[in-house]
């Protein structure tokens, strides 16, 4: 009796079991139908946003937060994600999108053939969300102060004005462009020029007169991939500050495509800012000498560098710094291209010729604006190459990439694949053969900078030898004793030893594969024949507002040295 008492029925016992089982299942699959629930529904809005997108006349950008607080141009809410034009400025609630595509036009990059002139463009305000610290043209007072849609901004002079101060001659009056009106292409001149076309006519000059001399409108290649993917942001950037005709992105559009906007142009008018590292400046400056083979040498322009890069040589060179991470407005940015200097940079044909196959192979032809190197640095920048193309996302940051090249020397320093390299090739300079001590690696320079930021051919700056330059027609070569040695340069602990400067340098590999590199552009190399010899002259801008620490020592040391003589 006792033991039946104590067992009792089994459906009873199975009972509280199957509640809880039904309870930890239900438990378990509701947050998983939610958050599918959830992701359909974004995936549903995220389509419905690009089909607006896709036939909207505004650049439309979408985020999940908007970096400061923002009103919606249509409802006046305070939003805190939403979407925002690349071109005007204007910012929506993602509810608001198609009312404000039919309330409010965006930049026009053409005036309508609708009888006004072509010179004579009036302002166009946008309401609200002006930018911090931005006063009045009026009153002179701070706009933008009030927890409110308010005031207002003209989305060419980038002028702004109360509410209250927002009278009718003001807001129909003339734009003139602002602070950057000699960087911007009208779009009254466009039109002109399109009219100007359609009857054949190409006196572009005359139409351009009375902009001044002092108009040197500026073109934007940006390379959306390049350094910290910072790119896409800038691009959005100089849409607001120019017209947006002028700024494009080489990842879309073909420096060589980009460039032929230079020939609506007046004659060595044009300017053009890089946006990217040294390899995306090479990739323009080939545009440029396509123009060239083209017979548009007219319409040439002379070329700024905003360095987004990992090594940015060339950029340091001519001061514009190791790299841009946002640390100055894109409107200082402007400004410091309006003061840079012209300048001209030289630029050399590297002709690398296999042996053997009875010559029947065509030889590789690269162009070299910075340095061509064979050694231990080629090898790191092999290393890192192969891995970048297997996983490219993993290498958007500055600072990892300089890391992944310290490993990489690292590893070279014990393990010295490039020894014993004066037995394997022999060098000329100009002719001359020169005997080499027991070196791992050669380097070839046009330019002051090597491995990013290091003044190679100075060394410690305690022998006197003429400074490198990259318009003289000479080239610097110097030896390296390993990657530890090179590392000892790059912290000024060590000299390079200097070969010499010639005009012609002939480089024969006589045995074994070797890593080779120009520009940072590496591969390996078989048994060969590398000659450098000068290709052209590349007319760039120079900005000499700020001096690095190496420039202002390399040059100090100098004067010491004279002195001392």
């Amino acid at each position: 009796m006792e033991g039946d008492r104590r067992t009792g029925p089994p459906s009873q016992s199975l009972l509280p079991d199957g509640h809880l089982v039904l309870w930890t299942l239900f438990s378990v699959l509701l947050p998983v139908f939610i958050t599918f629930w959830c992701s359909l529904q974004r995936s549903r809005r995220q389509l419905h946003r690009r089909d607006i997108f896709r036939k909207s006349k505004h650049c439309w950008r979408d985020t999940d937060l908007f970096s400061h607080p923002t009103y919606c141009c249509v409802c006046a809410q305070h939003i805190l994600q939403g979407a925002f034009c690349d071109c005007c400025g204007l910012r929506v609630d993602e509810g608001c999108l198609k009312k404000a595509d039919k309330r409010f036009p965006c930049k026009e990059i053409m005036l309508k053939n609708d009888g006004r002139a072509t010179d004579a463009m009036p302002h166009h305000w946008i309401r609200g969300n002006v930018p911090l610290c931005s006063y009045c043209v009026v009153c002179k007072q701070q706009c933008g102060s009030q927890p409110k849609l308010c005031d207002y901004r003209c989305v060419w002079c980038q002028k702004t004005v109360h509410d209250e101060c927002m009278k009718s001659g003001l807001r129909n009056g003339q734009c003139d462009f602002g602070e950057f009106r000699n960087l911007v292409i009208p779009p009254g001149y466009l039109t002109s020029i399109n009219q100007m076309r359609k009857d054949k006519k190409t006196d572009y000059e005359a139409l351009a007169s009375k902009f001044g001399k002092q108009w040197t409108p500026l073109i934007i290649l940006a390379n959306s991939r390049s350094g910290t993917n910072m790119g896409e942001g800038l691009l959005g950037e100089f849409r607001i500050l120019l017209n947006p005709v002028q700024v494009f992105d080489v990842t879309k559009t073909p420096p060589i495509k980009a460039l032929q906007l230079c020939t609506l142009l007046p004659y060595h008018s044009a300017r053009v800012l890089v946006c990217g590292g040294d390899g995306t400046v090479g990739w323009v400056l080939d545009a440029v000498d396509e123009m060239k083979i083209k017979g548009q040498e007219k319409y040439i322009p002379q070329v700024a560098v905003l360095p987004l890069g990992t090594g940015n040589d060339l950029s340091n060179t001519l001061g514009w710094g190791t790299g841009y991470a946002g640390e100055i407005p894109v409107a200082q940015v402007l400004r410091n291209v309006m003061e840079a200097d012209g300048i001209k940079l030289d630029r050399w044909k590297v002709q690398v010729t296999n042996k053997g196959y009875y010559n029947l192979r065509k030889p590789k032809e690269f162009t070299m604006n910075n340095y061509f190197s064979v050694g231990p640095d080629a090898l790191m920048a092999l290393n890192f190459h192969a891995h970048r193309e297997k996983a490219p996302s993993l290498f958007s940051s500055r600072i990892l990439n300089k890391a992944v090249y310290l490993f990489y020397g690292t590893k070279d320093c014990l393990v010295q694949e490039c020894k014993d390299l004066n037995k394997k090739i022999e060098l000329e300079l100009d002719g001359e053969r020169v005997e080499l001590p027991n070196l791992e690696g050669i380097i070839v320079l046009n330019i002051g900078y090597w491995g990013g930021g290091c003044r190679l051919w100075e060394g410690m700056g305690d022998e006197t030898y003429p400074l490198a330059r990259h318009d003289d027609g000479l080239l610097e070569v110097v030896g390296v004793y390993g990657s530890f040695h090179c590392a000892q340069i790059q912290v000024k602990l060590a000299n390079p030893f200097r070969i010499g400067q010639a005009h012609t340098v002939r480089l024969i590999l006589k045995c074994s594969m070797m890593p080779m590199q120009v520009d940072g552009e590496p591969w390996a190399q078989g048994p060969c024949t590398v000659t450098i010899t000068h290709k052209t002259h590349a007319l760039m801008l120079c900005f000499s507002g700020e001096q690095s620490d190496d420039d202002i020592s390399s040059a100090s040391d100098q004067e010491d040295l004279k002195e001392a003589e």
